[in-house]
């Protein structure tokens, strides 16, 4: 287990080096002077070459690329072009805003979506299976910014019980973790449902039943923990997708979280900012699917015996 871990941590420096490259040059490649941004409106040309040569923005891409992964190598993720701020401290800052919001989203999802697959799996084609199916397709279909404005219009503006944006209390996690949570319901309901259907018709489930265990039993104790391997890879996918700033929910209810910030730093071509937000995002995706392999081993004891 040790050296499968260590081995998935290695891979990922070539990945972060990957992503870094094709973030750096899209970035240099978009519309928009960054001098000039950082100068701002009015700025003379003598400024703004200035700040070209401060930044070292008249370098060609290649040598600013090379310069910006030397000082990484150093633990040095650079400087906001606009606020000034070191990028890893406003990075820190706003993680644990998203990890938050990121948790109770995956609460919401998990507590609508596993009795719901489990209900429909277990009672095939009724009128319970039809609803929830239909309700999962309407909830992958739904566009998360649409569902966070019109719990917005409703709650706030029409009702006046929640807040419309910001961190302010336990009132301000509901609307988003219900925006997020949802569309992620629908997608981990089918997949427990398909992942059911499949072990409940196994011969040892039939054996348990003919036994004369308890149909409960039988659900919970044969089925459900061999069809969690699929439902668990959905979740951690969906939680490390979560953790890495669910961008458009976050601009909605101004939520200070990475996903507003790289926004926020995508239109203003903060290279150092936009660069910092997606090494975290890609270490923490690689490090939430790393975690979920080593749940195989603690759900099914025969990934465990692979790893000896």
């Amino acid at each position: 287990m040790s050296k499968y871990i260590v081995k998935r941590l290695i891979m990922l420096i070539p990945v972060l080096i990957g992503v870094t490259f094709l973030v750096y040059f899209i970035l240099s490649m978009s519309p928009g002077d960054t001098a000039t941004m950082i100068a701002g409106e009015g700025a003379e040309a003598e400024t703004i070459e200035a700040i070209r040569k401060e930044y070292g923005l008249d370098q060609p891409v290649i040598a600013q690329y090379g310069k910006y992964m030397w000082n990484l190598l150093r633990g040095d993720m650079g400087r906001s072009y606009l606020t000034k701020r070191d990028v890893f401290t406003t990075i820190a800052g706003a993680f644990p805003n998203t990890a938050k919001l990121a948790f109770w989203s995956i609460l919401v999802a998990v507590a609508i979506a596993l009795p719901i697959g489990i209900i429909s799996a277990t009672r095939q084609y009724s009128m319970v299976d039809n609803v929830g199916m239909v309700a999962a397709l309407l909830g992958v279909a739904t566009p998360n910014f649409w569902l966070g404005l019109m719990l917005i219009i409703l709650f706030s503006l029409k009702l006046g019980w929640l807040p419309s944006g910001g961190m302010n209390g336990w009132q301000s996690y509901i609307m988003p973790a219900i925006t997020l949570g949802t569309g992620d319901a629908a997608l981990i309901t089918r997949m427990t449902r398909s992942s059911m259907l499949e072990v409940v018709r196994q011969d040892y489930i039939r054996t348990a039943r003919a036994k004369g265990v308890p149909e409960k039993a039988v659900i919970r104790k044969h089925a459900l923990k061999n069809a969690l391997i699929p439902v668990v890879t959905v979740i951690g996918l969906q939680f490390g997708g979560l953790l890495g700033g669910a961008t458009l929910t976050e601009t909605i209810f101004a939520w200070p979280g990475v996903g507003r910030l790289l926004v926020d730093s995508i239109k203003s071509k903060d290279t150092p900012m936009v660069l910092g937000g997606v090494i975290m995002l890609t270490i923490t995706f690689s490090v939430i699917n790393l975690l979920v392999d080593i749940l195989y081993a603690f759900i099914d004891p025969r990934i465990k015996a692979q790893y000896r």
